[in-house]
């Protein structure tokens, strides 16, 4: 199944017939699982479109929660700007995971939410209380902080 991502060149390796993909962010080498493949192209289509790698954060504990987001990206002054929360291509984006995001909007306000399979895209967009849905991949000149 082709992902609606830019082409980009992994480092990809295997052991003990498991494989693994190079991850930018945590400068280190992940379990290949078709989630982790969706998370990888979301990481570098981000970096692509001008988003920094030194504000991303990657699979980390929600505060306040026991629950962990996929990646963050964190504006100039540190504040977290960007939710993302990544699917397998084989899930649905459906109301079940619109209301798994929904519920990371509680304990972290963020005005940019993506919720990806890394077919379908679903940006939300939070400003003033009036939420918009987007349905292109965020550049950085687009939601800059």
């Amino acid at each position: 199944m082709q992902l609606k991502f830019d082409n980009f060149n992994f480092q990809v390796k295997s052991e003990n017939n498991k494989n693994y993909i190079f991850d930018v962010v945590r400068k280190k080498f992940i379990r290949l699982t078709p989630e982790e493949w969706v998370r990888q192209h979301t990481i570098h289509q981000l970096i692509k479109n001008g988003f920094s790698a030194n504000r991303l954060s990657v699979e980390r504990t929600l505060p306040l929660s026991k629950k962990r987001y996929d990646i963050v990206y964190y504006n100039k002054d540190g504040n977290p700007w960007i939710l993302v929360e990544c699917k397998a291509p084989s899930v649905a984006i459906d109301e079940q995971t619109l209301n798994q995001i929904a519920t990371y909007i509680q304990l972290e306000d963020v005005p940019y939410l993506v919720l990806t399979n890394g077919i379908v895209h679903y940006i939300i967009k939070r400003e003033n209380k009036i939420v918009e849905v987007i349905q292109d991949f965020p550049n950085f000149s687009n939601v800059s902080d």
